[in-house]
């Protein structure tokens, strides 16, 4: 009988999908209006951090758990490479065929700043925003870079960690 062989998943592909899956959410909140919701935004982290763990437990099982925990770590540090840079990119375009949404984000700055700082004065929120508008791209490319990637490493710790690894005898031929 012949034996079928799986077919890994590629970093590249688990990276790809997890991206897709966060550009959907962030469009379906942008044009509902609900980016000012922060347990609503919240949620796309949690998508990182399940989707690198799922394909990590993936990928474990589809190479009949014989990857040791640093090719586990790794197959999840590099899809989380990948959908950062995808959402990014996505994230920079966005902003340049839609500026109206980047002003958005500048009036919802002021209304938080109001709700929470009633002791700055209109001047100092003025010049808070001015820094905001001056380095808006620098913090939108930092920030998620930032964040996606310490929220990918603790997935790719987890699902690393969680995925089963069957122990291979250093003496065993290698195919």
């Amino acid at each position: 009988m012949e034996q079928v062989e799986k077919k890994s998943i590629t970093h590249f592909a688990a990276g790809l999908v997890i991206a897709a899956i966060l550009i959907i959410y962030s469009l379906a909140l942008t044009f509902m209006d609900l980016t000012a919701n922060r347990s609503l935004s919240l949620v796309s982290t949690l998508f990182l951090l399940l989707g690198i763990v799922f394909f990590i437990l993936q990928f474990g099982k589809s190479v009949n758990h014989t990857a040791t925990f640093g090719e586990l770590f790794s197959f999840g540090f590099k899809a989380t490479a990948i959908a950062t840079l995808i959402v990014i990119a996505f994230q920079v375009l966005f902003f340049l065929i839609f500026p109206e949404y980047k002003e958005k984000i500048f009036e919802m700055s002021r209304e938080q700043m109001l709700k929470q700082n009633a002791q700055l004065s209109d001047a100092q929120m003025d010049q808070a925003l001015d820094i905001t508008k001056k380095f808006f791209w620098p913090f939108l490319i930092g920030g998620a870079l930032f964040i996606n990637m310490i929220v990918g490493a603790i997935a790719s710790l987890i699902g690393a960690s969680i995925t089963k690894k069957v122990p291979q005898s250093p003496f065993q031929e290698q195919a």
